[in-house]
C-alpha cells in the first residue's frame, strides 16, 4: 500500500520507518522540513520525503502525526490543504493529540470532500515509538477500523476501537491527565525524599517496587534522576497543550477536576520558568527550585 505521512518530528520518523520495514511504500512530508531536507534515517528507508503536501493526495491513506489542530487542520483543509486534491475512498488517519472537538469538527469538513477521516492518537514515549509498542485509541467507524488496522499494527503495539471520531481523542486526553498527575506525583515524592535526606536512586528502587510501580515509573527513571544524559522524549510544552485540551473537555461536561486542573498550573508555572522544551518529568527542576532544595 502506498502510504502518505505527515510529521516527521521525533515520533513521526520512527513511525515512518516501521511502515517502509513493513513492506508500504511511504510518501513522507513536513511542513517544517525544508524541500530535500531528508532525515538521513528516512533516506537510508526508501521513504520519499517531497516538499509538497498535494503529493500526499495521490496515496490510499494519509496520516498525520502533528502537534496540534492548528498545524492539523492546515495540513488537511487550510489554504494549500491536500484533501482538496484527493480521490473519494482516500482515508486519513490523523494521530496526533488534536482535541476531541477539533477532530470531530475536521470530520465534517473532510466528510464534504468525500475522505473519511480516522481519529487515532497514540500513548506512549519516543522510545516506544522507536520499538513500535505505542499504544492507538482509534476513532472510526467499524469497518473503517477493520481497513486501517494493519497499517496501524506496523506502528503500534495495540489498537483500541474507542467508539466513532472523536472518542480516540477523548480516551487519549483521558489518559494524558492520569499521565501528568502520575509525573507530577513522582516529582513531588522525590522532593519529600530529597528533603529528609534520602539518597535519590535508593528511594526510585523503593517507588520501582512499590504501588505506584507503574511501566511510566520505571521507563522515566533516568530523565528524572539523570535529566542531562537522556534525550527529551515528551516536552512539557506538549504535556501542558494536551492537560489543556482535557480540562476543555471536561468543562464541556461540567466536571471539577482539581487534580488536573493543578497540574495544569504548574505546567503553566514551568512554561513561564523557561522550561517548556525540557522533558516534562523536568517539572522536578521546578520544584526543587520553588522548595530550594539543591540538586543531587
Amino acid at each position: 500500500m502506498e502510504v502518505g505521512f505527515a510529521g516527521l518530528g521525533r515520533m513521526g520518523r520512527p513511525m515512518v520507518r516501521h511502515l517502509a520495514l513493513a513492506g508500504h511504500r511511504v510518501v513522507g512530508y513536513d511542513p517544517a522540513v525544508p524541500a530535500g531536507a531528508v532525515p538521513q534515517e528516512l533516506e537510508v528507508d526508501g521513504v520519499e520525503v517531497v516538499g509538497d503536501s498535494t503529493r500526499l493526495a495521490g496515496t490510499e491513506v494519509s496520516v498525520s502525526m502533528l502537534p496540534d489542530a492548528a498545524a492539523t487542520e492546515a495540513l488537511l483543509v487550510g489554504d494549500r490543504g491536500f484533501l482538496a486534491h484527493c480521490g473519494p475512498s482516500h482515508v486519513h488517519v490523523v494521530m496526533g493529540t488534536v482535541g476531541a472537538a477539533a477532530v470531530r469538527a475536521l470530520a465534517e469538513k473532510t466528510r464534504a470532500a468525500g475522505v473519511v477521516l480516522v481519529d487515532a492518537p497514540v500513548s506512549g514515549s519516543v522510545s516506544m515509538a522507536e520499538t513500535a509498542t505505542i499504544t492507538a485509541m482509534v476513532g472510526a467507524d467499524p469497518a473503517v477500523f477493520a481497513t486501517v488496522r494493519p497499517l496501524l499494527a506496523a506502528m503500534t503495539r495495540a489498537q483500541f476501537h474507542t467508539g466513532p471520531v472523536g472518542s480516540g481523542s477523548a480516551a487519549k486526553l483521558a489518559v494524558n491527565l492520569a499521565l501528568a498527575s502520575l509525573n507530577q506525583a513522582v516529582a513531588e515524592a522525590l522532593v519529600v525524599a530529597k528533603a529528609d535526606g534520602l539518597d535519590s536512586d535508593v528511594f526510585y528502587d523503593v517507588l520501582q517496587e512499590s504501588a505506584v510501580a507503574a511501566p511510566y515509573v520505571s521507563y522515566k527513571r533516568e530523565t528524572f534522576l539523570r535529566p542531562e544524559s537522556v534525550d527529551v522524549a515528551f516536552p512539557i510544552s506538549l504535556l501542558q497543550k494536551d492537560v489543556g485540551l482535557g480540562l476543555e473537555l471536561a468543562r464541556e461536561h461540567n466536571l471539577n477536576l482539581p487534580v488536573a486542573a493543578t497540574v495544569g498550573h504548574v505546567l503553566e508555572d514551568a512554561r513561564r520558568a523557561g522550561l517548556a522544551e525540557r522533558d516534562m518529568a523536568e517539572v522536578l527542576l521546578l520544584l526543587r527550585d520553588t522548595n530550594q532544595l539543591e540538586e543531587p
